[in-house]
């Protein structure tokens, strides 16, 4: 990430800057924005515990007696009482609650404390991969050496055969005017193939993440309930998740039930 910032930073700015001052400033604020935006919440889903179960002495008569341990079962790694919410991770070799699962690309367990955090990374790095993608294309073509190719060879061709000459023909001028990129236009041109393929990626995770929560559950309670009865699929999964505690319908007025409770006023009266 380091390196996509300061090398789109380095690669794209001159070239900004030289169309307008105006228009290099509102590049620099949009690209400090993501660039706050996805390191943050990468520290956060990175370095922020992912999720602590509940610590419950085994066997305490209290506690078995209250039935604060039903459904529990006994984790064999830990050597503690394991709730039905929680998975053992080995990687981080411990329980962690509401466990998605163990993110190498972060190197922690993506769980109930950092799960919103990964998912806004996950949002955060669609959109800064897009913009990056955008602004090497749009400074590639002002870098890129001028090309041109000759149909002279095609004369007499027709259909797929002429089709196939001309593409030949265009891909073999791009690639010799390639070998005249500056050092400026290679770093243009792996940024756009990097930023591309993480687009890509990340937005098929992306995609993956959003729609369990929707269905509300997690990547391993969802390999683990197949077969079992479906959790219910609701919009509201996602404003709970995002930390909405309240319904937009609560500060909306709502005509129906108004309309309900003047009906059962009137037959009342009646």
């Amino acid at each position: 990430m380091l390196f996509v910032l300061c090398g789109g930073v380095w690669a794209v700015y001159p070239v900004v800057f030289s169309i307008s001052f105006l228009w290099g400033t509102l590049h620099i604020i949009i690209t400090a924005i993501l660039a706050i935006l996805t390191f943050s919440s990468f520290s956060l889903a990175a370095f922020r515990c992912a999720g602590t179960p509940p610590n419950i002495l085994w066997g305490s008569y209290p506690t078995v007696g209250k039935g604060d341990l039903e459904n529990y079962s006994f984790c064999h790694y830990c050597s503690k009482p394991k709730s039905p919410r929680a998975h053992h991770c080995r990687s981080c070799r411990k329980c962690i609650l509401d466990m998605d699962h163990h993110c190498p690309f972060i190197g922690n367990c993506v769980g109930a404390a950092n799960h919103r955090s990964f998912v806004a990374f996950l949002m955060s790095a669609v959109l800064s991969t897009t913009y990056v993608a955008v602004m090497a294309t749009h400074a590639g073509l002002h870098v890129w050496p001028p090309w041109s190719f000759s149909l002279e060879s095609s004369k007499g061709l027709s259909g797929t055969y002429l089709g196939l000459r001309i593409v030949g023909e265009i891909s073999a001028a791009l690639l010799t005017s390639a070998l005249r990129l500056s050092a400026r236009g290679l770093v243009l041109v792996y940024l756009f193939i990097s930023s591309v393929s993480l687009l890509i990626g990340l937005s098929v995770l992306l995609w993956q993440q959003l729609s369990y929560i929707y269905q509300g559950q997690t990547y391993l309670s969802q390999l683990s309930s197949q077969g079992d009865k479906e959790e219910k699929k609701d919009c509201q999964n996602l404003v709970r998740f995002f930390g909405f505690q309240y319904s937009l319908a609560r500060f909306l007025p709502i005509f129906g039930v108004t309309r309900k409770k003047h009906v059962k006023l009137n037959n009342h009266v009646l």
